[in-house]
């Protein structure tokens, strides 16, 4: 009998379109702001991408945003993804919108996916935001395996280099030592010598070597957390070689897809800037979107505003300027996400073939040190015992 309607918030496709973009709260208190109780940092990227899809294969067939949500955390397999979903479940059928229950995660769900959402819901295209959501997840977790990939072997390659030199530094050139002082008159190579200092060295002061690379590496990230060192971090990566260029294309992807993706979903110019200010990933070019963002807000055009900024590569306010005069903008910021995406692929096989042959020179030159410390004094005692005869 009880046929009035369901006062639980539906999927956002029942609100009119083209109302103002909602005021989407994020959480203040400490506890919230981490996700609360603490667990909102252990979600991987491709289930956010697996969350975002199927809620938007499950609110185009018309489900319900709380039966919707059930599903998804009936299925998903992360432990603290679903408790995230319950507690979102709970918020949304309270009065909450979606947003703002998805704003409580902000190291899960951060301001380009909560905004997103925001304007699904008021636009009534929840189901188009997360869809592109889930796609902008992927691209941004594939150009991002990409770039430690590439990363990957020439640290596994300093690694090991690295442990045989503590090996032949502690366990071979001690046995040439040791060898050498049973002999009477008998003086070590120079190469040698300097090895075995080291060896002493390491095996008597290893304790104060960790303590002084633990030292180093917490210095550092203190450091890197200021503003300050964040700057000039963020400033050498964009400038110094061959990591620079590589950034810089990759920088300019992350702008544009996002830009894309945000504006695409309806979410006005000047807000769209602010949020992908805050997700682009590097403090300079952070200030640069929001001075043209300010800019933008006096009357200028955004490839206007961007020309002439040596934080961003000359072609994307050109390709900027073309979306604008066609009216096409989010389809042009898409075309240069494309475009970058494709070229971070080729510095990454530009880098690794220099890379490579440098690592192996590297390797060859250690190597032949390391040899000639230990071969050396063996040939200088086998010269020594042919002259006695």
């Amino acid at each position: 009998m009880d046929n009035a309607p369901n006062p639980t918030p539906q999927s956002a496709q029942a609100t009119p379109a083209g109302p103002p973009q909602p005021h989407v709260a994020v959480a203040a208190d400490p506890q919230e702001q981490a996700g609360r109780g603490g667990i909102g940092s252990r979600v991987p990227a491709k289930q956010r991408v697996i969350f975002s899809r199927q809620m938007s294969t499950l609110i185009n067939a018309g489900l319900p945003l709380v039966q919707g949500l059930s599903t998804v955390q009936t299925q998903t397999t992360n432990k603290t993804l679903k408790l995230i979903t319950g507690d979102i479940i709970r918020d949304v059928e309270a009065g909450s919108s979606l947003a703002n229950s998805l704003a409580k995660y902000p190291k899960v769900f951060d301001r380009v996916y909560v905004s997103l959402v925001a304007a699904g819901e008021a636009s009534g295209t929840l189901d188009k935001s997360m869809e592109r959501l889930a796609i902008q997840q992927e691209k941004d977790s594939e150009i991002v395996s990409r770039v430690r990939g590439a990363l990957m072997y020439p640290a596994i390659v300093l690694v090991v280099l690295f442990a045989v030199m503590i090996f032949m530094t502690v366990a071979v050139i001690p046995q040439v030592q040791n060898l050498y002082n049973s002999l009477p008159d008998a003086k070590l190579p120079a190469i040698t010598s300097i090895l075995i200092g080291f060896s002493h060295a390491f095996t008597k002061l290893w304790w104060l070597i960790v303590l002084l690379v633990i030292g180093i590496v917490f210095g550092a990230r203190q450091w890197i957390s200021k503003p300050a060192g964040r700057e000039t971090m963020d400033s050498l990566k964009m400038r110094v070689w061959p990591a620079g260029v590589l950034m810089m294309k990759l920088y300019m992807a992350r702008f544009a897809r996002t830009a894309s993706t945000l504006i695409g979903a309806g979410v006005p110019m000047i807000q769209a800037l602010d949020t992908t200010a805050d997700a682009v990933g590097n403090t300079h070019l952070s200030k640069a979107i929001n001075k043209a963002a300010e800019q933008v807000k006096g009357g200028k055009s955004l490839s206007a505003s961007l020309t002439g900024d040596p934080n961003f590569l000359p072609l994307v306010p050109g390709m900027i300027n073309v979306g604008e005069e066609s009216g096409a903008l989010d389809e042009m910021l898409g075309r240069v996400a494309d475009y970058y995406e494709k070229e971070v692929d080729n510095e990454i096989r530009t880098i690794s073939s220099v890379i490579e042959p440098v690592m192996m020179i590297a390797v060859g030159i250690i190597a032949l040190i390391i040899v000639a410390a230990v071969l050396l004094p063996i040939y200088s005692l086998a010269g020594k015992n042919f002259g006695n005869i």
